[in-house]
């Protein structure tokens, strides 16, 4: 063994800790990174409510009249009766380990509905807590649209509507906003499915709900920490 490469017993002892501890933040502040990558709203909170984490698209689904939204650290129902349901989940993660699918919100409320996933983050760690993931508030993220064109060449056009498409947009309404007949919008959708080989609006719709739920880069500055 060279010298060089001996390290005193009480050195190595003290340095293992340090090397371990900086590969931890390391690793999450790469975890931190992925999270604000992803086109699902991510919430880590304990069952109190008190929030330790959101990412990008979780503040802006939250920002955007969302039934959830942050006072301060915690994570509150905007209706009353979503504060129970929602007290009852948080707890039910926590104590028991158990999951659940949450429907929140009323269509006659401003906040209007959403799905929230409640998963429980209790197994191999030393303090519990609770993972929400939203619902995404459209079918396809403008990224996500923007790689579908370049990788089946369509025109701006042509994108415009793919996007409006996964919006649930109609044709109808999609030529009405953009001034032209429907007769070219559909023109254009057709164009759209001969190009990535989708036999119906449906089978497109398919597609586009397969492809990774990722935000686009073009990212709000207010939103970012």
């Amino acid at each position: 063994m060279w010298m060089s490469d001996m390290v005193p017993p009480g050195q190595a002892s003290g340095s293992r800790p340090r090397e371990r501890r900086a590969a931890a933040s390391l690793s999450n502040q790469w975890m931190s990174l992925v999270l604000e990558e992803l086109d699902h709203g991510v919430v880590l909170l304990n069952g109190a409510g008190r929030v330790l984490h959101t990412n990008l698209a979780a503040r802006a689904s939250l920002e955007d009249n969302h039934p959830l939204e942050l006072v301060g650290q915690h994570l509150r129902a905007r209706l009353l009766t979503d504060a129970v349901p929602l007290a009852e989940a948080l707890e039910g993660a926590e104590a028991s380990g158990r999951r659940c699918l949450l429907r929140l919100g009323d269509d006659r409320a401003e906040c209007g509905k959403a799905n929230v996933v409640v998963v429980p983050l209790n197994r191999d760690v030393s303090q519990a807590a609770v993972l929400l993931i939203l619902e995404r508030r459209q079918l396809c993220g403008d990224l996500a649209a923007q790689w579908f064109a370049l990788r089946y060449q369509l025109t701006p056009a042509e994108t415009e509507v793919l996007k409006a498409l996964s919006n649930g947009v109609k044709p109808t309404e999609v030529a009405q906003r953009q001034g032209v007949a429907i007769s070219t919008v559909r023109s254009q959708i057709q164009s759209i499915r001969a190009k990535s080989g989708a036999d119906s609006i449906g089978e497109l719709m398919r597609q586009l709900a397969l492809l990774p739920p990722l935000v686009s880069s073009l990212r709000p500055a207010k939103l970012v920490n």
